[in-house]
């Protein structure tokens, strides 16, 4: 049976990813959108280590060093690297603005928690509860994906969503093998890299790496 205190600390965490998705949508500084990034990285971390040392599993401790540094460090690092090389850094024409960008976050959590709602009531539990809040930052990563223009912004999408996804996982699961973990997070860090060489590669030839204006090159 977890503590009081310790179900405080991972709904606390659990509630600062998806809260770092909502301000994703929010803030256009893709600096910015870089240290929700490593926020939200060090709260999934926080999540994984406070279940590792109530259940006394190593190895789910040993993925919570591996998510910090990971998520919280070295993927925000590398992208860090990249906006400070693009004078253009900020999302400056979202395809959908930012009000309506808040109205649509508040729907899909509510959807969250409907859909959600089902699998709470067949699995009750103190952490089954908080799945919502990772179902909810999965929507929110797709929707961030698909509504901006930027390389980076869109990178952001795609780890949120992938944050998201973890974030069920250690709920749901108490944690996920090691081998799992640390495979996902090194796809995401490849993406990442592969995204810092076209980046460089774009800037060189561009000046930037707006995608729409990449298109309008292309047309």
């Amino acid at each position: 049976m977890r503590t009081g205190a310790e179900l405080d600390v991972v709904e606390l965490a659990a509630g600062i990813v998806l809260a770092g998705a909502v301000l994703a949508l929010w803030r256009k500084d893709l600096r910015a959108l870089i240290s929700v990034l490593s926020l939200q990285g060090a709260a999934l971390a926080t999540v994984a280590a406070v279940l590792a040392v109530h259940d006394g599993d190593a190895g789910l401790g040993v993925v919570a060093g591996v998510v910090l540094l990971a998520k919280g460090l070295v993927i925000p690092g590398l992208l860090a690297r990249v906006v400070r090389a693009d004078p253009g850094s900020r999302e400056t024409a979202p395809l959908v603005n930012v009000p309506a960008s808040l109205i649509t976050a508040a729907v899909l959590v509510v959807v969250s928690y409907l859909v959600a709602g089902h699998l709470t009531a067949l699995f009750p539990g103190p952490l089954t509860r908080l799945a919502p809040l990772g179902l909810a930052t999965v929507l929110v990563g797709f929707f961030v994906l698909v509504t901006r223009r930027k390389a980076v912004s869109q990178i952001v999408g795609l780890l949120l969503v992938d944050n998201g996804v973890a974030l069920v996982a250690f709920l749901l699961t108490a944690g996920v093998p090691l081998l799992v973990e640390l495979g996902a997070s090194l796809d995401v860090l490849l993406v990442v890299v592969v995204l810092q060489v076209l980046a460089t590669s774009m800037r060189a030839r561009f000046g930037h790496i707006d995608l729409d204006q990449l298109r309008e090159l292309h047309d």
